[in-house]
């Protein structure tokens, strides 16, 4: 059974409808990514799951919870925990006191994160936690955002474009944090803009492309779909 279960959903913001019809679901220990153009749907799918917004029809299902409609406090309750692309740190508390307001038991019988583990797998991290969140570059915010997530530890993470706006080398680098992510079975669904960013992390591809999923499958079937790649993915 998916440990996340999305069927038909539908949002809209006013008399604006943005999904029609999602469907996903992600299984325990997978990487799954939510490809597409900016205004796709991308963000509000996964907003949609988290509770931020409210969607109008269909079901969500975590862990074999009901939890459509939910607000997003009982989702991080539920074991859901979200890094939304502008970070939202508390630019006026230290990083320090981001991880400490954030810091939530584990939910299973496993010791689940901690600070030593969260600076081993961002170790620039370590170099800023006496510093005030909003001091920090676009980059430091983003593995920051991260790792003060993964210290409430949920059971499933979702990421919002956590390579948009950052230099190339801060992408690479933030690529191979949530690649060693990845290796400890940590169970994910990010949205992204970057082919090569998501294909290279994600066991899973789908495509969503006006508020629609038009492609799923795996990153290894999309490079044999050149058609696919021009049709929802360049600009």
């Amino acid at each position: 059974m998916a440990l996340l279960e999305v069927r038909g959903l539908e949002t809209a913001y006013g008399a604006s409808q943005v999904l029609f019809g999602i469907s996903l679901e992600v299984a325990r220990g997978e990487v799954v990514a939510l490809l597409g153009r900016n205004g796709a749907g991308k963000t509000t799918t996964l907003s949609s799951i988290m509770g931020l917004v409210k969607p109008r029809r269909g079901s969500i299902r975590f862990d074999g919870r009901d939890i459509f409609r939910c607000e997003p406090f009982e989702a991080c309750r539920a074991g859901l925990g979200f890094v939304p692309e502008n970070c939202r740190l508390f630019g006026g508390l230290t990083v320090a006191e981001n991880f400490e307001a954030a810091r939530r038991p584990a939910l299973s019988s496993s010791a689940g994160w901690d600070l030593a583990q969260v600076v081993e797998l961002f170790p620039d991290v370590e170099r800023f936690l006496d510093q005030r969140a909003s001091s920090l570059s676009g980059g430091q915010q983003r593995m920051v955002a991260i790792a003060r997530t993964l210290l409430g530890n949920p059971a499933l993470l979702l990421l919002d474009e956590p390579s948009e706006g950052l230099a190339p080398l801060v992408v690479q680098a933030i690529l191979e944090r949530l690649a060693r992510l990845k290796r400890t079975g940590a169970t994910v669904l990010l949205s992204e803009q970057n082919l090569r960013f998501a294909t290279e992390l994600a066991d899973r591809i789908y495509i969503i492309e006006r508020g629609e999923i038009r492609y799923e499958g795996r990153p290894e079937e999309l490079g044999a779909h050149p058609e696919v790649r021009e049709k929802y993915l360049m600009v």
